[in-house]
């Protein structure tokens, strides 16, 4: 009898590596179709760029490994690592910041480590801490959402932005961020936060204009399109409920709580639900099989910890979402929770 070993992804259904990948990009689908109506053509184009960078760099390390091309680039990871880069990455960031992000990603997050199924840490999500830290000021453009804008901002305008800095008239994307009234916009997150330290309540931050919905304008379709996907996941098995469900349960419980004792300078759970990464955090990047738990329990727990530490984040830490941070954290300490949770060996007891 012949036995074969291979590293992680293991997957407990009958598909190959890169139908699971395909899987995962198309239910992207619909929050990259809400983020681009919402916020412009930018968010397609770094999409489309960051996977067109992702595949390059695959290749040429894949190429100083004296590795073959076809079999790595096949199993359509270094596709997908580009596509959750490009969605993270503002829709007007200058192009060298997805450059950046993608080589932090594809050559030292993942290639140092030996390539998929040997990283320690999400790719995508290394790549994005590596940005915030190093380039906070382009990491935190956001746009507002296009009806907020006092113009509206066309594909080509987009396009040359991110890769000239002006748009075709001249504009810089810190002009263009003026919404209607002439104020300089920050996402609902970002809001909250900043107007929290300046003594206001949430209730007097809710009545300004990006509030006038949900969760923030725009977001809370975002992070509907990001759910929508994930169930889709789900039912197609792709990825397992424990940690998507044990994610937004302990986000949900503790933002809750918080919000039951002092509404005033708590958000309430729906904006921790609804805004910023939540959905695609949860459903499509704290679930990647090779970077989290793999035990049933250790999945519970593991989500768990990551919807804790980005409530901890969020409200007294130094950025305004924390997804990537509470991930990264999260893998540190997969060993651990594997340890402590894994199954008990059938027939065996404690001694």
């Amino acid at each position: 009898m012949a036995f074969f070993i291979s590293s992680s992804p293991h997957a407990h259904i009958q598909r190959s590596t890169s139908e699971l990948m395909i899987w995962v990009m198309l239910c992207t689908s619909l929050g990259l179709i809400a983020q681009t109506l919402f916020f412009g053509f930018g968010s397609l184009i770094q999409v489309v760029f960051a996977m067109m960078l992702a595949v390059l760099a695959e290749s040429l390390v894949l190429l100083l490994r004296k590795k073959p091309l076809k079999p790595y680039l096949s199993d359509n990871s270094a596709l997908l690592t580009g596509l959750l880069i490009g969605l993270a990455i503002p829709p007007l960031a200058p192009w060298w910041i997805t450059v950046i992000g993608v080589v932090s990603a594809i050559v030292v997050a993942k290639h140092l480590y030996g390539g998929i199924g040997q990283n320690l840490f999400n790719p995508a999500m290394v790549a994005y801490v590596v940005l915030l830290i190093s380039f906070p000021l382009e990491m935190t453009s956001w746009l507002p959402p296009q009806e907020l804008l006092a113009e509206k901002i066309s594909f080509i305008d987009s396009f040359m932005v991110i890769f000239t800095g002006h748009s075709v008239e001249g504009f810089s994307i810190f002009q263009l961020q003026t919404n209607i009234d002439g104020v300089t916009m920050a996402t609902p997150l970002d809001t909250i936060k900043t107007s929290l330290k300046t003594g206001l309540t949430t209730q007097e931050i809710y009545q300004q204009p990006i509030f006038d919905s949900l969760a923030g304008v725009g977001w809370q379709w975002i992070n509907l399109g990001y759910f929508i996907g994930g169930i889709v996941l789900l039912k197609q098995r792709v990825i397992l409920w424990q940690i998507p469900i044990s994610f937004l349960g302990s986000l949900f419980c503790i933002s809750f709580l918080f919000y039951l004792f002092n509404p005033d300078t708590a958000a309430s759970p729906l904006i921790h639900l609804f805004s910023g990464a939540t959905m695609l955090g949860a459903f499509f990047i704290a679930t990647d099989p090779v970077s989290a738990a793999t035990t049933p329990k250790g999945r519970i727990v593991y989500g768990a910890a990551i919807g804790l530490l980005i409530y901890l984040i969020r409200s007294w830490g130094g950025f305004p979402d924390g997804i990537a941070f509470a991930v990264l954290i999260a893998n540190m300490c997969v060993p651990l929770i594997d340890y402590y949770t894994k199954p008990r060996t059938y027939g065996h007891v404690k001694g």
